[in-house]
């Protein structure tokens, strides 16, 4: 049997709301066949989704990257000091 852990192992935490939200836009953006960035960020601007950071202002991809980063190193930094499984 597999550990349960696993499934969220390379989470150290769970996403919070912003970031759920955020995930659910992205997923609908690339269930319509979109998967280049400039085109991605250009649906963000479209639809009005908001940042995860809780900032205002039009995505750009510089915006979207920075986003990014910042959940990533959120998520490293909770799973360095909380291990593997949010």
């Amino acid at each position: 049997m597999q550990n349960p852990a696993l499934g969220t192992q390379s989470k150290g935490r769970a996403l919070n709301e912003a970031e759920k939200t955020f995930a659910a836009a992205l997923e609908r953006i690339y269930e319509t066949g979109c998967h280049d960035f400039e085109q991605v960020v250009a649906q963000l601007n479209t639809r009005g989704d908001a940042r995860p950071s809780g900032e205002a202002g039009a995505w750009t991809l510089e915006v979207f990257e920075a986003e990014l980063r910042a959940i990533n190193a959120s998520h490293d930094a909770a799973h360095a000091e909380h291990g593997i499984g949010a």
